[in-house]
């Protein structure tokens, strides 16, 4: 009997007419843990997005069911796995089933939140910031970790960068 397929260890908060979906390459411990996106206390995504306007009011992880009301949505690359992305086996990540549910639910932006999830599903190293690569309809933005352990790279730039194009083209859509 072939075994039963793991389920995510965080669900997809996908849905059609989403102005924004963030990518991650896998849950970390923690947030495995606590069932819940970016939850470790040294993450700055939360208060990332809340800095650059994307939410109108700092949310705390346990809060991420509510982000369509903000026309955004959480996914990672590998599903099945956490941890930290050395820990992750080599076939961890899944870019032919993102690049599906990208162009299934076509949001106006893809942003990744780490270079190494974009490497992973570009196939090809990026820098910051709006890539030339879309994914169907679906614009491909790639951001600085805002994990606690990538804190040397940090800077929140990319990400008003970001919230201006998510604002520009919501009003084109």
């Amino acid at each position: 009997m072939p075994s039963k397929p793991q389920p995510p260890i965080l669900p997809d908060v996908l849905q059609p007419g989403l102005r924004l979906v963030f990518c991650g390459t896998a849950a970390g411990k923690r947030s495995a843990a606590e069932g819940a996106y970016y939850a470790h206390p040294g993450n700055m995504f939360w208060r990332a997005l809340f800095q650059c306007g994307l939410t109108p009011r700092l949310l705390a992880p346990a809060e991420f069911p509510l982000l369509p009301q903000f026309g955004i949505g959480l996914t990672d690359l590998a599903k099945r796995h956490a941890g930290n992305d050395d820990e992750l086996p080599g076939d961890a990540f899944d870019a032919p089933g993102l690049i599906a549910k990208i162009r299934r639910h076509a949001p106006g932006v893809l942003a990744f939140t780490s270079k190494n999830a974009a490497r992973a599903a570009l196939g090809a190293p990026a820098n910051y910031g709006l890539q030339a690569q879309q994914f169907g309809t679906t614009a491909v933005f790639v951001l600085p970790s805002p994990s606690g352990q990538a804190r040397g790279h940090w800077t929140l730039a990319p990400w008003i960068a970001l919230a201006k194009y998510v604002s520009m083209i919501s009003m084109h859509r």
